[in-house]
């Protein structure tokens, strides 16, 4: 599957290591992650002298063309928050997860659509779990496409 990995660059990257496992575990599951560079640690410096409507135009195209989006949503970001909104109006199935005890945004956890599942995690096992779960559930979706 191809799936557009989402999380935050510019309000906080204290989640890193978990943007990297998670990237590191859809990559390893065979999945494409086009924006597998989101989790590396260096990402400020790749992204600081990218123009915003190079951007925009990027990531808009790779969520059009994804299959499923995967968003990381302990630290708000007005930029996952877009992706996670297009995602969902394009019909996209959307995973979103958070570390349990974080407040998140009653516009994800309120949202009863029916691509979305947000999921609150304590711990990695249980997170990278429920994400296969999700993605084994994507897949007759994708196949019917």
């Amino acid at each position: 599957m191809n799936i557009y990995f989402s999380c935050s660059i510019t309000g906080g990257r204290r989640d890193q290591a978990v943007y990297q496992r998670i990237v590191e575990h859809l990559t390893a599951k065979g999945h494409d992650v086009p924006t597998a560079h989101l989790s590396w640690a260096d990402v400020l410096d790749e992204e600081k002298v990218i123009e915003p409507l190079d951007v925009y135009n990027r990531d808009v195209k790779w969520v059009e063309e994804c299959d499923a989006l995967v968003a990381e949503v302990s630290t708000p970001s007005h930029g996952v928050g877009y992706e996670i909104a297009l995602a969902l109006f394009l019909g996209k199935p959307v995973f979103c997860c958070y570390r349990e005890g974080i407040k998140v945004s009653k516009m994800l956890t309120g949202n009863t659509h029916t691509c979305l599942k947000v999921y609150g995690y304590t711990d990695e096992n249980g997170l990278l779990s429920n994400l296969d779960l999700f993605l084994e559930g994507c897949e007759p979706l994708r196949r019917m496409s």
